[in-house]
C-alpha cells in the first residue's frame, strides 16, 4: 500500500483541514507528520465548526485511526483542551488517536523563550505564534529535548526539571521576567492525561499498517514556510515539504503515493517575511474580508494577495505534487478583474524562479483574466463552472504542469467538486 500525502503549496492557511476531513473518508488512517499547535487547520460540517491544532483531521471519521508522528512538537496542556472540547461532541478521542513516543514535548518554558526571543529582535521579529514550536525544535536539534516516550520513565520529573532549569538560565541571561512555574502543575495533570493514549514506535506502527492499509499523511503550515526551501528565515523550524512525510513518520520514500498540494485561489501570509503579490489597497482588504482570513489559532488578520504563480510551481517541484486541489474560489467570484503572477522583476532584472535572496527587491509580473461574476458556491459538477473560471483552471494547470483534481467552493463537506 502507499502513503498519500496532503501538503499545503503556499504561506500556510490554505485549507488543508477541509480537504483532509473530505478525503479521509477513503483512508483508514491519517498521520499528521510535522508541526505544532502553532497551525490551526478549520473544518466544518453538519452545520459545526472545529479548530484542530495538534489532532489529526481524520478525528471525525468514525474508523479512522489518527497517528502524531514523530515529527510532530506537542505541547501536552495545548493538546487535552483539544482533545477534551472534542470528546466533549461524543468523539472517543483516546481510542482514535496514537502517538509516536519519539514526537518532542513542547514545555511551558518553550512558549516564555520563544516569547523572549521574538521580544529581543525588536522590528526583526519573524513573526512567531509564541507557541514555542521553535525553542522546542532547537533542544531536538541539539539533543536536549523530552519526547512523548520519555513521560514512561520513573524519572520523568527530573527530566522535566532538568530541562527546565535550563530554559530559566537562559531567560535569566535575557532578562526576560516571568513566573518559569507558572503552569507546572498543568503540564503535569497534561502529561498524565496523555498516558492513556496508545504511545507508539511510530516508525515500526505505520509500516505494518502500511502493508494492509492505506495511508494519508498531513502536513502543517505551507510550502513556502519550509526551514530549508522556503523564504528563510521567516519560516517554520520543520520541513514542510513531501519529504517531511518520510522523516516525520518514518517511512521510506518509495511508500509515497499521490502528493496533494493544496493552494488558495488568492495568497495570503501571517507574520513577515517577503510576499511579492502583497496588496494593501481596498482590494486587499475585500479578498480578506470576503475569504475571513484571520488566523485560526491566533486571530490575527492575515497578509492577502493575488495568486503567486511562481512560487506555487516552486513548490510544486519541490515536492513533486501529483495532484492540486484549488480552494477558496468562490471568494473572487464578485471581481471583475482576475490577476495572476506569472514572472518577477528581482533587483531589476526577470526571473520566473523563486530567489535565493530573501530581502531581495521582488516586483510581480501579473497576467490578467476576466472575472466569472457567477456564485460558484451552487456548483457542484465541473459542467456547472462557469466559462471564465474553467479558462482560468486550464491557464494554471499549463503553468504548474499539474492537473488540478479538486476544486472547493465553500467551506462545507459538500461544496466539493472533484475532476
Amino acid at each position: 500500500m502507499k502513503l498519500d500525502v496532503v501538503l499545503g503549496l503556499q504561506w500556510g492557511d490554505e485549507g488543508k483541514g477541509k480537504i483532509v476531513d473530505v478525503l479521509a473518508g477513503n483512508y483508514p488512517v491519517v498521520a499528521r507528520f510535522q508541526g505544532g499547535p502553532n497551525a490551526g487547520h478549520s473544518l466544518h460540517f453538519e452545520g459545526k465548526s472545529f479548530v484542530l491544532r495538534s489532532v489529526p483531521s481524520g478525528i471525525f471519521r468514525k474508523d479512522a485511526t489518527n497517528i502524531v508522528g514523530n515529527g510532530v512538537v506537542l505541547d501536552p496542556i495545548t493538546f487535552k483542551g483539544e482533545c477534551d472540547n472534542i470528546a466533549k461532541t461524543g468523539i472517543p478521542v483516546t481510542e482514535r488517536i496514537v502517538i509516536a513516543k519519539k514526537a518532542h514535548l513542547i514545555l511551558p518554558t518553550h512558549r516564555l523563550l520563544d516569547a523572549a526571543n521574538e521580544a529581543a529582535m525588536g522590528k526583526g521579529k519573524i513573526g512567531s505564534t509564541l507557541k514555542g514550536i521553535g525553542p522546542t525544535y532547537t533542544d531536538k536539534i541539539s539533543r536536549h529535548g523530552l519526547r512523548v516516550g520519555d513521560i514512561l520513565a520513573p524519572d520523568f520529573p527530573e527530566r522535566y526539571a532538568k530541562l527546565q532549569d535550563r530554559h530559566i538560565t537562559i531567560l535569566n541571561q535575557m532578562g526576560y521576567e516571568c513566573d518559569p512555574h507558572a503552569e507546572d502543575a498543568a503540564f503535569m495533570e497534561a502529561v498524565e492525561y496523555l498516558r492513556q493514549f496508545e504511545l507508539v514506535d511510530c516508525e515500526y506502527y505505520i509500516n505494518s499498517l502500511l502493508k494492509t492499509k492505506e495511508i494519508l499523511a498531513e502536513g502543517a503550515q505551507g510550502s513556502m514556510l519550509d526551514v530549508d526551501y522556503g523564504s528563510y528565515p521567516f519560516v517554520t523550524s520543520s520541513s514542510t515539504a513531501c519529504a517531511g512525510a518520510c522523516i516525520g513518520l518514518g517511512v521510506n520514500p518509495h511508500q509515497i503515493g499521490h502528493v496533494y498540494g493544496i493552494f488558495k485561489a488568492y495568497c495570503t501570509r501571517v507574520g513577515s517575511g517577503p510576499f511579492p503579490t502583497e496588496l494593501f489597497d481596498e482590494t486587499g482588504e475585500k479578498i480578506r474580508a470576503i475569504g475571513h482570513e484571520f488566523g485560526a489559532v491566533t486571530g490575527r488578520p492575515r497578509r492577502c494577495g493575488w495568486l503567486d504563480l511562481v512560487a506555487l510551481r516552486y513548490a510544486v517541484m519541490i515536492s513533486g505534487v501529483t495532484d492540486l486541489i484549488m480552494m477558496k474560489s468562490d471568494c473572487l467570484d464578485s471581481f471583475e478583474t482576475i490577476k495572476v503572477c506569472t514572472s518577477y522583476i528581482v533587483d531589476g532584472k526577470p526571473s520566473d524562479q523563486w530567489p535565493f535572496d530573501t530581502f531581495a527587491e521582488i516586483q510581480p509580473v501579473y497576467t490578467e483574466f476576466k472575472g466569472w461574476n457567477t456564485d460558484l458556491t451552487h456548483c457542484r459538477t465541473e459542467e456547472e463552472l462557469p466559462k471564465e473560471f474553467r479558462e482560468y483552471i486550464a491557464f494554471m494547470e499549463q503553468y504548474l504542469g499539474v492537473p488540478i483534481k479538486i476544486i472547493s467552493v465553500g467551506p462545507d463537506r459538500e461544496a466539493t467538486i472533484m475532476r
